[in-house]
């Protein structure tokens, strides 16, 4: 049965009414002394998912209610209105401090899972400086080893193992920076074979490994070729052992082509044989 105009005119004052009402009782109750109203209004909005309205509320009364029965509900959503609005620093301090202040809380549990997810979501690109993402993983990583069995550790697990591969591409773009930098000033190289010799040691199971394995190799095959005669043995003998631990981890490796040039140069570099080469 379609409405009429007269029947949807109404309906529309109806609602703006409604909401030109609530408007009033919010900004009255937000200017009132009364702390309990504050609280009666601020957990309504909190369970009805108007969590900007509550924050505004809960941010007034939260210091009445330290030390007091409904202070852990107060201080928990207030933190969490934090969380859901998307003020993820601000999240992130409260539920550090609720963690802190009622550490047998029933609500521990999730208050210390979003304390670590507030930070993972202010984690920047891997370009960036990752100082939130350490701090993130800090707390994620506190969240898995306190509370293995919990309903959030496998997305605390998911969140921690992307931050640890954003940290890795951070490390490895740095060392291709050598590398690149390494075209044009040779003795750079050194530092950046260094850094994927770091770099693989540090990160066995890393998926950017394999691409650590071939620009180390590289490097070292740029460095040997514009070395001085003194050193040229010495340096393609690195980059033999550098080719063969690529070969022997990645034997079809997506870098194969360009490994293959590089593995001629070593071979002319040392004037060996195929089979001297390979030993």
């Amino acid at each position: 049965m379609f409405l009429n105009k007269r029947s949807t005119f109404f309906i529309a004052l109806f609602g703006a009414f409604l909401l030109l009402s609530s408007c009033n009782e919010y900004q009255k109750v937000l200017k009132n002394t009364d702390v309990k109203a504050k609280y009666d209004l601020a957990e309504r909005y909190y369970n009805e998912g108007d969590f900007k309205r509550a924050n505004r509320l809960l941010e007034q009364i939260a210091p009445k209610y330290v030390g007091k029965p409904q202070g852990e509900r107060v201080m928990f959503f207030f933190a969490d209105s934090y969380f859901q609005t998307k003020q993820y620093y601000l999240a992130g301090y409260q539920f550090e401090r609720f963690v802190k202040s009622y550490p047998n809380s029933d609500k521990i549990q999730q208050a210390t899972f979003l304390e670590g997810k507030s930070y993972y979501m202010m984690s920047p690109k891997y370009s960036l400086d990752q100082t939130d993402t350490d701090k993130a993983l800090a707390k994620l990583q506190n969240f898995i080893n306190t509370f293995p069995e919990s309903e959030y550790f496998e997305e605390a697990n998911d969140m921690a193992q992307e931050l640890t591969t954003k940290k890795q591409k951070k490390q490895l773009e740095i060392a291709k920076q050598f590398d690149k930098l390494g075209e044009f000033n040779y003795p750079i190289l050194i530092s950046s074979i260094t850094a994927f010799n770091n770099f693989i040691s540090e990160n066995p199971g890393s998926i950017y490994r394999e691409e650590a394995y071939f620009y180390r190799l590289k490097s070292a095959v740029t460095l040997a070729r514009n070395s001085t005669v003194n050193k040229l043995e010495e340096r393609y003998t690195e980059a033999l052992e550098y080719y063969n631990a690529l070969m022997k981890a990645y034997p079809e490796t997506e870098f194969k082509k360009e490994a293959e040039k590089l593995y001629q140069y070593i071979k002319d570099g040392l004037n060996l044989e195929e089979e001297e080469v390979s030993k």
